[in-house]
């Protein structure tokens, strides 16, 4: 009974979406009021509907209703309690339901906070969003129906993925989609802009908060996905340049251009025209990857490969959605001015610069993505895009990025002198200076991109550093230079952990040992062991470095009941911010087994760097207020 009514409360939420987004669009374009009234109870009704269907989704798996045919093909009774929860949306059907949800959720945020641009605007941008709501519920309803009954039921199901049985992948997913929406909300902002032509300082204002919220959930999503294939798929890497990492990242590079963007259109009203078009191109690019996760075009551990009508549905829809806005910006494009004019040297021409690099790089993503795609789709030949291409193209950029970063927060707007910059940057050259030369002495590094990473590490991380400890920061400038410091940190411990990592593969006899420079790993014991829902081989590893213990590392091969498959899990520990990491293979049949090793230094940076990039993308919401002098007397001592 519960899931029928989750389903009746899918069709009312559904039919709520067309009532906020047809009656406000008719009652703006005939000035009734009472029409255009409607959307803001219209989106209150339908985000309590979309939560009541889905608190039944997650009550029939909590239940193991395997009735509903969704549970019985993603669930299992002897499942632990938390991936009972989580495997509501770790599945097709399930992660559309948690998609509309959290979209019914940013439609009621819109129709209750308070906003500058007046009750019109609200109304119009809810109904673009109600507009974009409809596609998915009709997904949702007619072609990928999350309540769907099994008869006759079945008295067991068939289990949840292995590798999606994780904290980290039960987090990720709604991180991200929350990213997602928060750029949708953007997009309708856009659409709003244009028809209402009210893009401006006020409207930058308004949109802001949006993308900075998306930005920051983005980084976190796509930061904790990269942390989760790190440890779970026991291969030794953080990034792979999977299609599916891509489609995360894609319009996470469009969303940092937009914010920056966003901030030239608030505080000197230029570049108008560019910020409409990168927010339109970031909800686009998160279509773009909700349409390669879900169409059946890849087999990925985190992809839904499904039927081709489904993706089909969502080609056309994306295709509306797409062509609309495209069209709708062709029309306005004409009537959006640029606004005011800046000099060669100033903050504005810097963002500019950051803002091409982006779109560079995020082309170079989009091409090597969807290029064997494209490729296989039209001839049958398969080819494969891999990270030499991600990283001979992406990383120059990404050098000359993180220089301007260090450098445009020093600049003033509009016209800028450039006397104080060689006072002002000078730790920061100090820094990077210094970091290659121990580089090169102390580790005998020689490779020029490993040089690169370390001196833009320190330029960064020393002149955002610089940026928090003037007097008089405010929040926004203080998330700014935390945001860029996070970057900072994750080239750091990127470029650290891949220029200096150890790696050894041996097959190992119990009371055998390696030895890599001053670590030294024995192979202790090899016995199995069994968990809630899995059975496993575990290793044990004792670890020393110049003689005295730091860690034993216990690394498993695991066997899952529930459904039948076997899953690597790697035996971690760290110190000093890096890692030691292991891997347990298969035996040889004359009791050796095959032992992973590697030595990973400052490996966890790069996760810490992007949870200081999310935190600046939050912290910069406080806009104006003042970083209380407190915080700065204490980052002061810190780096004293």
């Amino acid at each position: 009974m519960i899931p029928e009514l989750g389903h009746l409360a899918l069709w009312l939420a559904a039919s709520f979406a067309l009532l906020q987004a047809a009656a406000p669009s008719i009652g703006l374009w005939k000035r009734d009021e009472a029409l255009a009234a409607l959307a803001r109870p219209a989106a209150l009704a339908q985000a309590l509907l979309t939560l009541g269907a889905f608190a039944a989704l997650t009550w029939a798996f909590w239940v193991s209703d395997f009735s509903v045919k969704l549970v019985a093909a993603n669930s299992h009774s002897q499942k632990p309690d938390l991936y009972r929860f989580t495997g509501v949306w770790a599945n097709h059907e399930g992660s559309l339901l948690l998609w509309v949800l959290v979209m019914a959720l940013a439609g009621a945020a819109v129709a209750l906070v308070p906003t500058a641009l007046g009750e019109r605007f609200r109304v119009r941008v809810l109904s673009v969003q109600a507009f974009v709501s409809l596609g998915f519920f009709a997904f949702l309803l007619l072609a990928s129906n999350p309540f769907e009954r099994l008869v006759p039921a079945p008295t067991e199901g068939q289990g949840l993925n292995p590798l999606l049985q994780d904290p980290g992948l039960a987090f990720h997913p709604p991180l991200l989609y929350a990213g997602y929406v928060g750029l949708s909300v953007a997009f309708a902002f856009a659409v709003a802009g244009m028809l209402e032509n009210a893009v401006g300082p006020a409207w930058a204002r308004a949109t802001r908060p949006w993308v900075a919220g998306a930005w920051a959930l983005l980084t976190l999503g796509i930061a904790l996905g990269s942390f989760w294939a790190y440890y779970e798929l026991g291969w030794g890497g953080w990034w792979f340049w999977d299609p599916v990492e891509n489609a995360a990242l894609m319009p996470w590079l469009a969303a940092t251009a937009l914010l920056h963007s966003i901030a030239v259109v608030m505080k000197r009203d230029a570049l108008r025209a560019w910020t409409l078009l990168l927010a339109v191109a970031a909800f686009s690019l998160s279509m773009m990857g909700t349409f390669i996760v879900r169409s059946g075009l890849l087999t990925s551990v985190h992809a839904f490969a499904v039927d081709p009508t489904r993706g089909l549905f969502l080609m056309l829809l994306m295709a509306l959605y797409i062509g609309g806005a495209l069209t709708i910006y062709a029309l306005a494009a004409g009537r959006v001015a640029e606004g005011r004019q800046f000099a060669l040297v100033s903050r504005e021409s810097a963002l500019v610069a950051n803002n091409l690099l982006m779109s560079a790089m995020l082309g170079v993503v989009l091409v090597g993505t969807l290029y064997p795609m494209a490729l296989e789709a039209a001839g049958g030949a398969q080819i494969s895009v891999g990270p030499p291409y991600f990283n001979r193209t992406t990383l120059p950029m990404l050098f000359v990025a993180a220089v301007l970063m260090g450098i445009a927060p020093w600049l003033g707007w509009r016209r800028s002198g450039t006397g104080h910059l060689a006072a002002r940057l000078l730790p920061a050259g100090v820094a990077a200076t210094g970091i290659v030369i121990l580089a090169l002495l102390l580790f005998g590094i020689r490779g020029i991109g490993a040089l690169l990473g370390f001196a833009a590490a320190a330029w960064l991380g020393v002149a955002s550093l610089s940026i928090l400890l003037r007097r008089g920061v405010t929040l926004n400038i203080a998330g700014m230079a935390v945001a860029h410091l996070g970057v900072a940190v994750s080239i750091l411990g990127a470029t650290a952990s891949g220029a200096l990592q150890q790696e050894a593969l041996v097959a190992m006899r119990v009371g055998d040992a390696i030895e890599m420079g001053p670590w030294r790993a024995e192979l202790k014991d090899v016995r199995p062991v069994a968990g809630p829902n899995w059975t496993a081989i575990e290793a044990t590893l004792d670890v020393q470095r110049n003689g005295r213990p730091v860690a034993t590392l216990k690394p498993q091969s695991r066997m899952f009941v529930a459904p039948p498959q076997e899953t690597t899990e790697a035996g971690r520990a760290g110190w000093w911010g890096g890692e030691l990491y292991s891997v347990l293979g298969k035996p040889d049949g004359s009791g050796r087994w095959q032992i992973h090793l590697w030595v990973k230094p400052l490996v966890r940076l790069i996760w810490w760097g992007g949870l200081l990039m999310a935190f600046g993308g939050l912290l910069a919401l406080g806009g104006k207020l003042r970083l209380p002098s407190r915080v700065r007397t204490v980052a002061q001592e810190a780096v004293a």
